[in-house]
């Protein structure tokens, strides 16, 4: 079982370069984030003219995930977050695929910080983990995977010194994403690459992506169940370099049945 998550930084703009990439690495499942979409402007029909199935959480304009699944119907568990009843954005959702819990987020920026947004990037946080906290509770294999928006350490950006302002690198952040892993929660990519040096962005500015000049923040937490069946994970970068491409390159994990 393969469960794959790709920023596509808008859905309509990168749709040629989505299906190209479905339809070459046939992830069991698909995380979207950024799908900057309204529901009803969703393209589902496309991916079931290639076989997959959809679920998704729009939200104009802005933010927005869904999760695609080869050959079935995800099965939903919930959307949003509890905790902030007047939190209108499209960030989190959660499914059932093959006996596999699965939620994918699209984590707050929190730029500019100190702030409001920096403030709102922290409570989501801690309202990730009180989500996280119920699943892992349940004794059941399950993934939390998508754009987290944190570089968890120095080791997974070419320049610490580029991003040491940035919301993405402050101390809480970092700190809020380790409680997740102090939880129990296996960082998959970290796990088979103990040295980092993995990215999974490059910004559209300055030749980035020219130069290497990326950063990890696109990421998959294994529970206990599922941590024990990872069999390897990976970045597809080379799709990160295709013309009109998304400015994230998609991640997966592959999975013992």
């Amino acid at each position: 079982m393969k469960i794959a998550s790709f920023n596509i930084n808008g859905i309509k703009a990168r749709l040629p370069r989505l299906l190209e990439w479905l339809t070459e690495t046939r992830p069991t499942v698909a995380c979207l984030q950024e799908i900057k979409t309204q529901d009803e402007g969703f393209p589902f029909e496309e991916f079931e003219k290639i076989g997959y199935h959809a679920i998704w959480h729009g939200q104009k304009s802005f933010n927005g995930v869904a999760i695609l699944a080869n050959g079935v119907k995800p099965v939903e568990v919930q959307r949003g977050l509890a905790g902030e009843p007047e939190d209108e954005q499209s960030r989190y959702l959660e499914a059932e695929v093959h006996g596999v819990r699965i939620a994918g987020i699209y984590l707050p920026n929190g730029n500019p910080q100190p702030g409001p947004k920096f403030d709102y990037k922290l409570r989501w946080m801690e309202r990730l983990r009180a989500r996280m906290t119920e699943l892992k509770a349940l004794e059941i294999p399950a993934i939390v995977t998508g754009d987290f928006n944190v570089i968890p350490t120095d080791a997974d950006i070419w320049s610490p010194k580029a991003m040491a302002e940035d919301a993405l690198m402050q101390p809480e952040s970092r700190d809020a994403y380790l409680r997740l892993l102090h939880d129990g929660w296996t960082d998959a990519i970290a796990s088979h690459n103990p040295n980092g040096g993995i990215w999974t962005y490059w910004d559209y500015q300055a030749g980035a992506w020219q130069r290497d000049h990326g950063f990890r923040i696109d990421h998959a937490l294994l529970s206990p169940e599922l941590a024990d069946r990872l069999v390897a994970c990976g970045v597809d970068k080379d799709h990160r370099g295709r013309e009109k491409a998304s400015d994230h390159a998609p991640i997966w994990v592959e999975l013992r049945d």
